[in-house]
């Protein structure tokens, strides 16, 4: 009986909080992410942001509550995200579905939300041209060329670099990485001497052979695009035991190669390296360091959040407008309205969802691995405010459909 009386209670305290007493509602979202084999670390990063935010801001939703129903996509294949997703959309009945760590996920899972109608907030997967798939499809993570193409650029006219060699990881985010590097770069005046294919995200290769070939061809620059995570400690690695730094190539890249949960553990290899990216755990802005402190206090001291980390956070902010805006009460077409142009302060610095593209806009920082006492940290160079994915902007293949 007092347990009846409590629920009641409960009930009732929500119906008040919600502006003119309606009830407050569940809104199912379904979290599709990588929680086993080697991308678990992801999955973690990003549904730990998600939850962060709702334990932070639980006034963000109205009133009403959020429900996360989590799937393991385990791997890059496609095939157990898209049934995954299939589950969510038709067991569980999701208003929305988010995550997606990995591209091929993301591309499999598009026809089933535009044949559902159901909201797809993508909190990783960086292919340009996945929100072209379907008009249900927003993003808060990135696009490789929101990186790559502005670092082509800032390689030749800021880092002096005349010629470089391009290595990628062979599968959708690398090979869009490598097409948007290359036309900065070339468009800026600089020569790519080589640009070879590096192996699967799957499992680590030996870069031994490949990072020997860009040696042997001097170039100014070596810009890298693996998987974040094991990849990229296995990049620094290579990269000084071949001893291509004290031969004069920088190393570049895209954030990725720079992760904050792996950075201490590449230790002195990392120091010097170059990469421009949209997070860092050292941004020295108010809403990190709140953001930085919350993670530290709800995860251990000894744990830091990432690029993906602020995605899911970032993420669950805008799934928060779009409960808020539309009252617990989700429509397709309401969700998708709410989301375009909407603007946030994000940790990583100012974010709007683009109307037209829904793709996110956002300042894109050059950071350089420096190290502080026994640290390792992230001291920005420059920053680029505002960019919007220049794939869509320049119209490059499937990204002007």
């Amino acid at each position: 009986m007092k347990l009846a009386k409590f629920c009641a209670g409960l009930a009732v305290a929500a119906a008040m909080a919600v502006p003119g007493g309606v009830a407050a509602a569940t809104v199912k979202v379904g979290v599709v992410a990588t929680y086993s084999g080697n991308g678990a670390q992801f999955g973690e990063q990003i549904t730990r942001g998600m939850e962060l935010y709702i334990k932070q801001h639980p006034e963000a939703f109205g009133g009403h509550e959020v429900e996360l129903i989590k799937r393991d996509s385990k791997h890059p294949g496609g095939d157990v995200a898209k049934t995954m997703v299939q589950e969510l959309i038709t067991r569980n009945g999701v208003a929305i579905v988010a995550g997606f760590v990995f591209s091929p996920n993301a591309m499999a899972s598009a026809p089933l939300v535009t044949q559902g109608k159901v909201p797809m907030v993508i909190m990783n997967a960086g292919t340009a041209w996945i929100p072209t798939l379907s008009p249900y499809i927003a993003r808060v993570s990135f696009s490789m060329w929101h990186a790559a193409y502005p670092m082509g650029a800032y390689a030749f006219e800021k880092l002096e670099c005349k010629t470089a060699a391009i290595g990628y990881s062979d599968y959708p985010p690398g090979k869009d990485s490598l097409q948007a590097f290359q036309m900065g770069f070339e468009k800026a005046g600089g020569k790519v001497v080589e640009a070879l294919p590096m192996g699967s995200p799957a499992e680590v290769p030996d870069f031994t052979p490949f990072f020997q070939r860009v040696k042997d061809a001097d170039p100014d620059c070596f810009y890298v695009f693996v998987p974040a995570g094991n990849h990229a400690a296995a990049v620094a690695k290579t990269f000084n035991d071949l001893g291509m730094k004290d031969a004069g190539i920088r190393l570049i890249g895209p954030g990725d190669i720079t992760q904050d949960t792996k950075l201490q553990d590449m230790g002195d290899d990392a120091v010097g390296m170059i990469t421009m990216g949209h997070y860092q755990a050292d941004y020295p802005n108010a809403e990190n360091q709140a953001f930085v402190a919350a993670w530290k206090e709800a995860y251990g001291e000894e744990s830091t959040p990432d690029f993906m980390a602020i995605s899911g956070w970032d993420g669950m902010a805008a799934i928060a407008h779009a409960i808020k805006t539309q009252d617990g009460e989700l429509t397709p077409e309401g969700t998708m309205n709410a989301l375009k142009g909407w603007t946030f302060a994000s940790p990583r610095g100012p974010i709007t969802i683009d109307p037209d593209t829904r793709d996110i806009v956002m300042n894109m920082h050059v950071v350089e691995i420096v190290k502080d006492g026994d640290r390792l940290k992230t001291q920005v160079l420059d920053t680029i405010p505002q960019v919007k994915d220049p794939c869509k902007e320049l119209k490059v293949g499937r990204c002007g459909e």
